[in-house]
């Protein structure tokens, strides 16, 4: 809903049937992304020195921002590459 002086939160209304069943079936097991495939990091220059200029310029010690990239997995399939090639320092409001 959107009220013209401020935000309102929506919520879904109450259902009586899930589409799942939320109870656990079988052994645990972990997932992670470099147990079956070799990480890269990708970084531009470009894109670390303007997040270090933004960094020194900020008055605040702790800041938000936003690296933003590409996740692709390797022609043979054994590994991923993340490349990182845009910085967004965002909003403060």
């Amino acid at each position: 809903r959107f009220v013209p002086e401020r935000m309102v939160p929506f919520s879904f209304p109450l259902s009586k049937c899930a589409l799942w069943d939320p109870v656990p079936m079988g052994d645990v097991i972990g997932s992670h992304i470099t147990y079956y495939r070799n990480p890269m990091l990708s970084l531009m220059e470009k894109t670390l020195r303007l997040a270090y200029r933004h960094a020194k310029q900020n008055e605040k010690k702790l800041f938000s921002c936003f690296l933003l990239g590409t996740l692709a997995v390797d022609e043979d399939g054994e590994g991923i590459t993340l490349t990182i090639d845009r910085f967004d320092p965002g909003r403060e409001v």
